[in-house]
């Protein structure tokens, strides 16, 4: 960024030109709508420090000008609740905790410890036949709210958001939509 002197880890001028969120949609294969905010080519770098102690700082600057923001502007007739991909702590945090938490207001409530994987091997940089060979296989922990807005930090198939679906319709879960940071796919 301008490297400014600043008491923030990215300056507010720095946030305002280059962290200002756009809405980019994709429909899922079952039909499900996910928002992203960012283009992966955009904030990739920030993405990068995810598993690092800058990254607690820069993934709540990220969810602040992203997650915050939606939340303020989501109005829904009941209560909704926001569950993470894994929001198991890695490197002293959860980087998707730190989203869902962002979302909280009068009609999103975060819940943690929900949604949780057996298999956690890493997806990155792998194809759309390798995460499909080798699911997340999730474990859903009870919680009495059926609305449900999925949260992850980025989408690049679709995969994980959609077993992940799958695996809260089977516990009797609807999946209102799902929120990114980013999408791979945009360009």
């Amino acid at each position: 960024m301008c490297e400014s002197l600043s008491l923030k880890h990215i300056c507010n001028s720095c946030q305002e030109l280059y962290l200002t969120p756009q809405i980019y949609k994709r429909q899922l294969t079952n039909n499900i709508q996910v928002i992203s905010f960012f283009k992966y080519e955009e904030i990739k770098d920030l993405l990068h420090t995810k598993h690092t102690d800058l990254g607690f700082h820069i993934y709540n600057i990220l969810a602040k000008n992203s997650m915050q923001l939606f939340s303020t502007e989501f109005h829904f007739d009941t209560r909704v609740v926001a569950i993470a991909i894994d929001d198991s702590v890695k490197s002293s945090y959860s980087h998707t905790a730190l989203l869902s938490k962002a979302l909280k207001s009068q009609t999103i409530k975060p819940l943690f410890n929900k949604l949780r994987v057996k298999n956690s091997i890493s997806y990155s940089g792998k194809s759309r036949e390798y995460r499909l060979a080798n699911p997340r296989n999730f474990i859903v922990n009870s919680f009495k709210e059926k609305d449900v807005i999925l949260v992850d930090d980025i989408i690049t198939t679709g995969s994980t958001l959609n077993e992940a679906i799958l695996a809260l319709k089977a516990k009797n879960k609807e999946v209102l939509f799902c929120l990114t940071l980013c999408d791979v796919n945009i360009k």
